[in-house]
């Protein structure tokens, strides 16, 4: 995976940097479009990322 500031990441995805911190902050959902916008340029697969965000959830349900 690609390690770019949310500017960068915004920039190329064509959206604003502000959405993609409030994605990051968890106060946005984004749509499946957008997901595939952003992981084309995080450099992964949407499902890897999707797995991802399940393991991540998983884990925090597991702790509390």
């Amino acid at each position: 995976m690609q390690k770019l500031s949310q500017e960068k990441l915004a920039f190329k995805a064509g959206l604003h940097p502000t959405y993609i911190s409030l994605l990051e902050r968890g106060k946005r959902k984004p749509t499946l479009f957008v997901i595939f916008k952003i992981t084309k340029h995080l450099g992964v697969t949407p499902s890897s990322f999707v797995n991802n965000i399940q393991e991540e959830l998983l884990k925090e349900n597991e702790k509390g």
